[in-house]
């Protein structure tokens, strides 16, 4: 019934979620490992948790991680074949209780939610710190959920999140640079028009490292057309779910993200204007107007 499926690529940290796994109160789940061509191989570690719990490895003679990190995570989901899916990073961990308390919700979420998340705790690696436990409330739409994220009051990962693969085999994760914001897309689309149910009495703790995509410094410029990518979905298929003010925050970011590497294509302004008046009030428009004769003043005096 439970898939935890593992995108191995990094050694450092994988015994400890391999650790995680073999504390498990309900060992009711089988993990995928799907090694990404790493010059790491964990064959060795691998072979030594064998007796504590059901464990599936496929080494690929091609990395794809390199080039898309999101590909990588599908051919790694492919090797799995039950309905509910959890995709955990090699160096992240599970409290001991997680499987055990999805089992134990499982007659409250079914077939009310096809997305599924815990509490959550940061690893500060650098800095050997841990964060306090955040918890969300019980029910939440992933559009509500993800408003917060953006207002800096609540996070997200991909660790943390359990979803019904129907819902995966119909939508699919959106291939952004770096899979930065993939999973924020995926769970505004595979939650579908069911809420994102919470279980917060499991815990999923999240390494956050010089390792790992979150805690690199040298990948801003992807990262930031990821961002942009990933705000014009917001903006064309999601504003609906806002109101006006939030809206506008959206629309704001969007132009934001754009201006911290280039100016605005005419093409892009007019996606703006298009759809602050379409969405937004009298004031958001006017403001949007007087960007819009901003930019081309700018343009006329360079």
């Amino acid at each position: 019934m439970l898939a935890i499926v593992i995108p191995y690529y990094k050694f450092t940290f994988f015994e400890k979620t391999l650790n995680s796994l073999a504390r498990q109160t309900n060992k009711n789940f089988t993990v995928y490992i799907g090694d990404d061509a790493s010059p790491e191989s964990p064959l060795e570690l691998i072979n030594s948790y064998r007796n504590e719990f059901n464990i599936i490895y496929k080494r690929f003679s091609v990395n794809l991680g390199g080039t898309s990190l999101v590909q990588q995570w599908e051919r790694c989901v492919n090797l799995s074949v039950e309905d509910w899916i959890m995709i955990l990073g090699d160096d992240d961990e599970l409290g001991d209780n997680v499987v055990e308390s999805w089992f134990n919700n499982y007659e409250i979420f079914h077939e009310k939610s096809n997305v599924i998340r815990f509490a959550s705790r940061f690893i500060f690696e650098n800095v050997n710190k841990m964060s306090d436990v955040y918890k969300h409330p019980e029910w939440e739409t992933a559009t509500s959920s993800f408003y917060k994220k953006f207002k800096r009051v609540s996070r997200s990962s991909l660790s943390e999140y359990i979803f019904y693969r129907k819902s995966y085999l119909e939508h699919g994760f959106y291939n952004y640079p770096l899979a930065w914001n993939s999973d924020d897309h995926a769970w505004m689309e595979f939650s579908g028009n069911k809420p994102i149910y919470t279980i917060n009495e499991g815990v999923v703790d999240v390494r956050v490292s010089e390792y790992n995509i979150s805690g690199k410094r040298d990948n801003l410029i992807t990262k930031n057309l990821s961002e942009i990518l990933f705000y014009r979905f917001v903006i064309s298929k999601k504003l609906n779910s806002y109101d006006s003010h939030q809206r506008f925050e959206f629309i704001k970011e969007y132009r934001k993200q754009i201006k911290k590497t280039r100016r605005l294509t005419l093409p892009e302004w007019l996606f703006i204007m298009y759809y602050c008046y379409i969405f937004l009030d009298y004031k958001s428009i006017k403001e949007g107007i007087h960007l819009l004769f901003k930019l081309e003043n700018n343009k006329r005096k360079s």
